[in-house]
């Protein structure tokens, strides 16, 4: 099974690792682990998270594996509105930008989590890895810094009447509600899109959180 993180100890059994798994591209690795995972989400405790992961499975369980591999392509790759690199729709391809990536970054290595080199650290798979492996209350905290993005996404999903809306749904149910500053900055990315960078011409990350090689998007 692929790991987008080296833990120091066990990983931890719980929502956000399978949403984590159910959000990576499905390769041959994730095909394969597909009875082990379908598996661990019957056994997670009733909830509403547990109930829209179900609902997502009813999906992922049946469809071919060349189904899988179209629908995710043609779902994230190649609209805008519902990429999985979160801070790009708070910040666009800005020096603020940048530094969000830098922060999550040392964030991950704070709680005893090394960063696969290969992913940029607002890739909503390592998010969600991290929220699940990290001391409690650490990935929670962060996926609250981008609930406008995340809310974003979830209604383009909606919209496009996509099996991964019921992913997002699991992660909103465990957050709280948007706050009123919140849902205006949804608003502003609804209408107007992420921001852009209005002077200089500098790389929008520093080098340091850019990965090894080109991720797979």
């Amino acid at each position: 099974m692929k790991l987008l993180f080296r833990a120091r100890g066990p990983a931890a059994q719980t929502p956000y690792k399978l949403l984590s798994l159910l959000f990576l591209y499905p390769d041959e690795c994730v095909i394969e682990a597909r009875p082990e995972i379908l598996e661990a989400v019957a056994q997670l405790p009733n909830s509403p998270q547990k109930d829209a992961v179900e609902e997502f499975c009813r999906y992922w369980a049946s469809a071919t594996p060349t189904v899988l591999a179209r629908t995710y392509v043609e779902t994230f790759d190649l609209q805008k509105r519902s990429g999985l690199y979160l801070s790009f729709y708070l910040h666009g391809d800005t020096r603020q930008r940048g530094m969000a990536l830098l922060r999550l970054k040392r964030l991950y290595r704070a709680a005893g989590l090394v960063l696969d080199p290969k992913e940029l650290p607002d890739y909503l798979p390592v998010m969600l890895e991290f929220a699940a492996a990290a001391p409690p209350g650490y990935g929670e905290t962060i996926l609250s810094e981008y609930r406008a993005a995340l809310a974003l996404i979830q209604r383009h999903l909606r919209e496009i009447e996509s099996p991964y809306s019921h992913l997002l749904d699991a992660i909103q149910a465990g957050q709280p509600a948007l706050s009123p500053a919140e849902r205006e900055h949804l608003g502003r990315l609804i209408a107007n899109g992420p921001p852009s960078e209005q002077v200089g011409l500098e790389p929008f990350a520093p080098p340091e959180v850019m990965p090894a090689r080109e991720a797979r998007r």
